[in-house]
């Protein structure tokens, strides 16, 4: 199996996630309100990271199952909840059939590159007339920032394998196709503008770059991560830092469909 060939399984850290990098959870609260659990339902939380929005779901009396690849995470979010449940997996091959009356997911879908396999496993977990509500980066999303770090690897004439970016961005148009192909009836689907602020002033890309970027920091030539930051941080300053504030230029894609 390639290196990309399954979900990002990257160590994550769940304490800088969750005292740097809260926006993630925080800002998915609008899409559990999209998803408008039901007491009694049972949902799946489709990358549910440490847990806090699964926690969120559960306050409306649905029966939640929170599901992500990382160990890591899923110890944090036991620790945080030890009243929900929760499992490892890989989001393309979850071990339900017809289980679930909603799958949610949060900033997740974006770290798979092969977004048929995930859709087809989700319509299998949904009984009939249930719901995929989820929201991911969509076309655009961090593209000041990847022209930074591009920008900075040509100024030190560094060289990588691979790819730059370990992401999936689609536009609306790409994503309802395949939704539409697995079978689904897409009811609503939106791009639009987040910029997202970030914790830490000077720190904020830094810290967001060690979060998020580790699989494009193991690819530099060894010795070269801290000039290639202190490259990216020029680059991107008269961009994105503003009033001792590094204000990422996320671009969001969020729908609901049935099947």
């Amino acid at each position: 199996m390639s290196e990309r060939s399954k979900e990002r399984e990257a160590p994550w850290n769940p304490a800088l996630y969750d005292s740097k990098h809260s926006f993630v959870w925080q800002y998915g609260e609008e899409v559990v309100s999209l998803l408008a659990p039901q007491s009694g339902e049972r949902i799946l939380d489709l990358g549910c990271g440490t847990g806090h929005l699964t926690a969120k779901i559960a306050e409306s009396g649905a029966r939640v199952l929170g599901l992500d690849v990382s160990q890591d995470m899923l110890t944090a979010a036991r620790k945080n909840y030890p009243h929900l449940e929760f499992l490892q997996s890989d989001a393309r091959e979850l071990p339900f059939d017809g289980e679930f009356n909603g799958v949610f997911s949060n900033a997740v879908l974006h770290w798979i590159l092969e977004p048929a396999p995930v859709i087809a496993a989700v319509w299998k977990v949904l009984r009939p007339g249930g719901r995929f509500v989820a929201e991911f980066g969509g076309k655009g999303n961090i593209s000041e920032a990847m022209w930074g770090f591009g920008q900075a690897l040509k100024d030190l004439g560094l060289t990588i394998q691979g790819v730059v970016s370990p992401w999936y961005y689609p536009s609306p148009g790409e994503y309802a196709t395949l939704l539409e192909k697995a079978g689904f009836e897409v009811r609503y689907m939106t791009l639009f503008d987040r910029p997202t602020p970030q914790d830490g002033g000077e720190a904020g890309i830094r810290n967001w770059i060690a979060a998020f970027c580790p699989d494009l920091c193991a690819k530099l030539p060894a010795g070269a991560e801290e000039r290639f930051i202190e490259r990216v941080e020029a680059n991107l300053r008269p961009k994105l830092f503003r009033d001792g504030v590094w204000t990422m230029d996320y671009r969001r894609l969020r729908f609901a469909a049935w099947k």
